[in-house]
């Protein structure tokens, strides 16, 4: 999916949610426990239900890999769902990969390749701190994107982040991250993470990055305000896709878990609406 079809989705849908994938076998309903594949099942469930007011889906493949090799029959099985819905929704893998250039080369490989491993995402999450060799290779792909790591919304991102790095300009790392990280891809291929819990940085990053859409995760169980984050980085095209997951995937725990699911991401999409009109986007 390029830009100018990601954007056209937004618009069509006044909504640039995002539904974070992240199944946890221990809260997912109980009955679906019976079921031969119980993640499947519960990511099915929740795609049908959101559908309408997602743009784009993140499963985050530490949930998958960490259950072996279900896991990642699990999370082939949940793209192939996805597949009737192309056209219409952005599928981000969220492995945070970052290697010397032959390791990235395999790695975006097992992403994008789809004739070699079975995967066809349109985008995964790459960490910037190897440099440009490291990233490169996923950039190599025609049509697709890399969103590189750049403010995060934990805690330990005040451990190196928000340092200064240099005494002539006075610049934090995450902000020579994205100088120098601007200049290896386009606005056409690259995004970048920026943490809803950091809401009151964006009006910093889109001076160096006004153009570049940005993955905000942190809106919903991590606290994050949608209205600052849209008030802060919203541009003129949206530029943004906001993640919830918990919110949304853990709702409820019971057999209305669907209806739930739907209701918070309605919620969700219907405030996005107020802010894509308020700034002109619709």
């Amino acid at each position: 999916m390029n830009r100018k079809e990601l954007i056209g989705n937004i618009k069509k849908k006044k909504s640039f949610l995002c539904v974070g994938l992240d199944p946890e076998i221990k809260k997912i309903p109980r009955h679906l426990l019976e079921k031969e594949d119980p993640i499947f099942e519960f990511n099915k469930c929740i795609i049908s239900a959101t559908i309408d007011y997602a743009v784009a889906y993140k499963p985050n493949i530490a949930f998958y890999e960490s259950m072996g090799i279900p896991g990642w029959i699990s999370l082939q099985k949940t793209i192939n769902y996805l597949e009737p819905y192309r056209s219409e929704v952005f599928i981000i893998a969220d492995a945070k990969r970052g290697d010397i250039g032959n390791s990235s080369a395999q790695y975006a490989r097992t992403y994008f390749d789809k004739k070699v491993s079975g995967f066809d995402f349109n985008a995964v999450t790459v960490a910037p701190y190897m440099g440009e060799d490291s990233v490169s290779p996923f950039l190599e792909h025609h049509n697709k994107w890399v969103i590189l790591l750049a403010l995060t919304s934990n805690k330990g991102a005040l451990d190196f982040q928000f340092l200064n790095i240099s005494n002539s300009d006075g610049k934090r790392l995450f902000e020579k991250v994205l100088e120098i990280s601007s200049k290896w891809g386009t606005a056409e291929n690259m995004m970048y993470v920026v943490g809803a819990t950091q809401a009151e940085m964006l009006k910093e990053i889109r001076k160096i990055v006004p153009d570049h859409f940005l993955l905000v995760p942190g809106v919903g169980a991590q606290g994050g305000s949608l209205q600052q984050v849209a008030d802060y980085g919203m541009n003129h095209d949206c530029g943004l896709l906001v993640n919830a997951s918990r919110s949304i995937l853990y709702a409820s725990a019971e057999n209305d878990f669907a209806v739930k699911a739907r209701e918070e991401a309605k919620k969700l999409k219907d405030e996005m609406e107020i802010y894509l009109r308020k700034y002109s986007v619709i």
